[in-house]
């Protein structure tokens, strides 16, 4: 938990510096519209790959397939989509690589990484029916 404080709190310090370093170089109205303008391109480019996702999920649920990997897919998306819509640089940034798909596959070995961890504690498990 205090990893996750410590992150917060680092992430919104850096959040600020970079508002200042991009304002005193554009100025303040360009920063505010580079700041809507990459939220509202986020929500675009998020809901168009949420939906993917979701097809995606279905499909597999449908045939019968496991749906993990569309589950994880679908999780990063949503992680994505909300990060884009939180105002900032680097949230951003980081929100638009969990969104596209080529990037995503770079947290997945982690998340899976994650995850079997999780089982092997007893933390997490699968319910077979």
């Amino acid at each position: 938990m205090r990893k996750l404080i410590g992150t917060f709190i680092a992430t919104i310090l850096i959040e600020i510096a970079i508002f200042i370093v991009v304002g005193k170089a554009l100025g303040v109205f360009s920063t505010l519209v580079l700041i809507v303008l990459t939220s509202v391109i986020g929500i675009l480019v998020a809901k168009k790959q949420g939906i993917q996702s979701f097809r995606n999920l279905q499909t597999s649920l449908s045939e019968g397939n496991p749906p993990g990997v569309a589950i994880i897919d679908t999780f990063l998306i949503f992680v994505g989509g909300i990060l884009l819509v939180t105002p900032g640089f680097l949230t951003d940034l980081v929100g638009l690589t969990l969104i596209i798909p080529f990037t995503r596959k770079l947290y997945k070995p982690a998340i899976y990484y994650w995850l079997r961890k999780k089982m092997k504690n007893g933390q997490a498990f699968i319910i077979h029916r």
